[in-house]
């Protein structure tokens, strides 16, 4: 475990590969889980604020899911999360011609329609990120999905990245520049031993 500040991160951030391989897993993080994925408060504004510019992306089974369920839905487990369609795919998520799930969200900002990427959930997967409920602690852990991820893994180990470096600007986006270089550091260090 590595401890910085009030944030505790898996050894397994460092020690682990990871590249994700779209082609192989076609965007199976965006389809299979247990909810949407979990949106941190000030999320569910900026979601509001860039709707209108993301629903044109979206095809017409999730624009009536969204009209039904509402922009975001409310998990006793996760708090809240983006809706999903039929408990399965994300409501935001849209697939290319090659049959690759990517976040509708994401292609507006890569369109250059809005300014907030994604949720940041979704930025840092496979790493999860939960709050203590006993303690302002935050825990930093790698979970990939055992079957799907198996590529991602794969093709990490193959090209030599670690998570950590993988998720430079999920990393750095949640927790800050200082953060990220401290990690970075930590992670030399161990390396070196």
């Amino acid at each position: 475990m590595i401890a910085i500040d009030n944030i505790l991160v898996s050894d397994a951030v460092v020690k682990e590969q990871f590249v994700c391989d779209l082609a192989k897993c076609k965007g199976a993080c965006c389809v299979d889980g247990d909810a949407g994925a979990p949106l941190e408060n000030e999320e569910l504004d900026r979601i509001n604020e860039v709707y209108e510019k993301v629903l044109p992306y979206l095809n017409s089974e999730s624009k009536k899911e969204l009209e039904r369920q509402g922009r975001y839905v409310y998990d006793r487990e996760y708090g809240w999360v983006t809706p999903t369609i039929e408990s399965k795919v994300c409501v935001y998520g849209i697939k290319d011609q090659d049959g690759i799930v990517k976040c509708g969200i994401e292609q507006a900002y890569i369109d250059g329609k809005i300014k907030w990427k994604k949720p940041v959930s979704c930025h840092l997967f496979p790493v999860i990120v939960k709050n203590s409920k006993r303690s302002n602690d935050i825990y930093v852990n790698y979970e990939p999905r055992e079957d799907n991820c198996k590529a991602a893994c794969s093709l990490g180990k193959k090209l030599k990245v670690p998570v950590y470096v993988f998720l430079k600007e999920a990393l750095t986006r949640k927790f800050g520049k200082k953060f990220y270089n401290s990690l970075e550091a930590t992670a030399g260090h161990l390396n070196n031993k």
